[in-house]
């Protein structure tokens, strides 16, 4: 054994013998207070022996029941109700066993000379004492919060009051150096008004915001509604704004709360995304859960944006082991900081390595031996793609074929491709190789072992180099903000919502197939941009002005997630389909390989025509 395990042995077996030393004074405690109500105030001589013969019974059969119940691994700081009800369960227990062996020995000499009565006011000081004992940490607490309650803290006001809200001020309360010193909550449900959760009143609906920022002199509002709609958050901020406060922060979507907790540390700014029109998107976490439980996972692309994701999730979702693969050195030593801090006790590490290197991943899956693959690396750029097309066979195509055969020859239980709306009909070379690599999954439809299936879906907010990224900066710098055309349109997901559904779509998927995300409605880059302006408290065209410059190579005015001709059967989702793609020709293989030689012979008009013999919708 490690000496860190050695450690938290010595640790556990001290807070066992801890305990145990405690419940032994309380159970001694209650049964004497017991004995001396028995015999008003005054315990009898005689009865001295009884009471020690009744107390190795006490001691002998309750203390072995808290254990058995562990008790004495409950916390101190954050005893709940779960706590409280086993706690009363294991004090049942104990003295119903007591009962039990004394009813048992009462025709056993001086075994039976115990009297009945005791046993019921036994059970009622034991039952107080242990659970006074496993609230006094939070009491203590409680009364150091209330003496030091605003002293040098900000006053808050928290939006909701709902569970989130809930957990966000008992986590306040209880967090020794909060920042926050919470006035009260606000809500829109009439029901809730003058409602008191965890010592603290509900005020009134959104509507009266400004009124009680001013009344309160309130620094910070937090809004703790992590599943209400974007329309909620804008006016909430909206509100908060036109009173004057700047300072509002958010407990984040239910999709980013990797926890599964609300505290303090999760508040962040209110981001742009956190204001876009959509709807929250919601998955069958059991079944993601089953599916990732004790896996090793393998993410392609790690260090990038989806892919990063990706691996917070799989963590979140219980796999057993992650291995996160990238070429980028720097951003896969940042993620992996980031997931030995947000996962401690899951197992993750890195690879650096490039997909485009054959004998790199088999080297890798020999050694993983992964049971779920994410491919996530590509390259996603539509104009640098153009002038580079063949890097991106290189890597969308041949990276995509390596990882894709490693999985399938070490019978990996699942491969799961992110492809893109770009492949549909493709107009640039990014989508043209990113739709022969959703072929790719396609001609192992039929593997024995594997499910192949690909994941197709618009932009992602946030992502690197997204143009959410791009108009931040044009606007922190009062620079005009630069888009191609006023009619420009693109779907649109956060990302920790579409990595979700990537979950979702590896455990619906039954292989050789395509499936698409339903975004939603399509959104206007223009409205988009004007929304973005007035969110840092700016007039568009005003202050930021908006500049079209054209329609850059290999760019649509509107993406597709499908053609007309392919279509969409329903899966078990409702956010999910299947996009109906015919077989690949029967020569396909050999084309594959002609526009790979292509673009190892760096022959650019080669690969051109390669991909449109491929994908003969392809049009640049």
């Amino acid at each position: 054994m490690s000496r860190s395990g050695i450690r938290l042995r010595v640790r556990l077996w001290r807070r066992i013998a801890l305990w145990a030393g405690i419940d032994l004074l309380l159970v001694s405690l209650a049964l004497y207070v017991a004995f001396l109500l028995r015999f008003d105030g005054v315990l009898p001589p005689r009865y001295l022996p009884i009471f020690w013969r009744a107390l190795v019974l006490a001691i002998g059969i309750k203390i072995p029941v808290f254990v058995l119940f562990r008790t004495h691994r409950f916390s101190w700081r954050h005893v709940g109700f779960t706590e409280l009800y086993w706690t009363v369960v294991a004090s049942l227990v104990g003295s119903a066993g007591l009962t039990a062996v004394v009813f048992l020995l009462q025709h056993f000499g001086p075994w039976g000379s115990i009297p009945r009565s005791i046993l019921g006011i036994d059970f009622a000081f034991t039952l107080v004492g242990v659970i006074g004992a496993r609230l006094s940490g939070r009491v203590a607490r409680y009364l150091v919060f209330r003496r030091s309650q605003g002293k040098g803290k900000e006053r808050a006001l928290v939006v909701g009051a709902g569970d989130a809200a809930a957990q966000l001020v008992r986590a306040i309360r209880d967090e020794s150096g909060s920042r926050y010193h919470i006035l009260g909550y606000v809500d829109d449900d009439p029901h809730k008004r003058g409602m008191i959760l965890h010592g603290v009143r509900v005020l009134g609906p959104r509507a009266e915001l400004p009124r009680l920022i001013a009344a309160r002199e309130i620094s910070v509002v937090l809004i703790a509604m992590p599943t209400a709609p974007s329309e909620v958050i804008r006016e909430t901020v909206e509100l908060a704004r036109g009173a004057g406060l700047q300072d509002v922060k958010i407990v984040p979507y239910l999709s980013e709360l990797y926890s599964g907790r609300v505290t303090p540390a999760e508040l962040r700014e209110v981001r742009p995304e956190d204001l876009l029109k959509r709807e929250p998107v919601r998955v069958e976490t059991a079944a993601i859960k089953d599916f990732l439980h004790e896996q090793t996972v393998l993410v392609t692309g790690a260090a990038g944006s989806i892919g990063s994701e990706i691996c917070r999730q799989v963590l979140r979702f219980g796999a057993r082991r992650l291995v996160a693969l990238d070429f980028d050195e720097t951003e896969l030593f940042y993620l992996q900081e980031e997931l030995d801090r947000r996962f401690p006790n899951r197992g993750s590490s890195v690879e650096v390595a490039d997909v485009r290197d054959a004998r790199r991943i088999a080297s890798v899956f020999a050694n993983v031996r992964p049971d779920v693959v994410y491919h996530a690396a590509a390259y996603k750029h539509v104009p640098m793609m153009e002038e580079f097309p063949c890097e991106a066979v290189k890597t969308n195509v041949r990276g995509t074929r390596n990882v894709l055969e490693e999985a399938c020859r070490s019978n990996c239980r699942a491969f799961v491709l992110i492809s893109t709306d770009k492949a549909v009909r493709p107009t640039s070379v990014m989508g043209a190789t990113k739709r022969v690599a959703e072929m790719l999954v396609r001609n192992c439809a039929n593997h024995p072992k594997t499910r192949c299936v690909a994941v197709r879906f618009g932009n992602v907010l946030g992502s690197r180099g997204s143009v959410l990224g791009t108009f931040k900066e044009q606007i922190e710098q009062r620079s005009a903000i630069t888009i191609t055309h006023p009619d420009m349109k693109r779907y649109f997901m956060i990302t920790a919502e579409a990595v979700q559904l990537v979950l979702q779509a590896s455990v619906i998927g039954r292989g050789g197939e395509v499936l698409v995300l339903d975004m939603g409605e399509p959104v206007r880059i223009v409205d988009f941009a004007e929304d973005l302006i007035r969110f840092y408290g700016l007039e568009p065209g005003h202050d930021v002005p908006i500049v079209y410059t054209g329609v850059r190579r290999g760019e649509k005015l509107f993406e597709e997630l499908l053609t007309a001709e392919e279509g969409t059967d329903t899966t078990s989702h409702e956010r999910l389909f299947v996009a109906r793609m015919g077989a690949p020709a029967a020569d396909w293989m050999r084309h594959l390989t002609e526009l790979e030689q292509a673009a190892e012979a760096e022959d650019v008009e080669a690969v051109r025509k390669a991909l449109r013999t491929l994908v003969p919708r392809y049009r640049s």
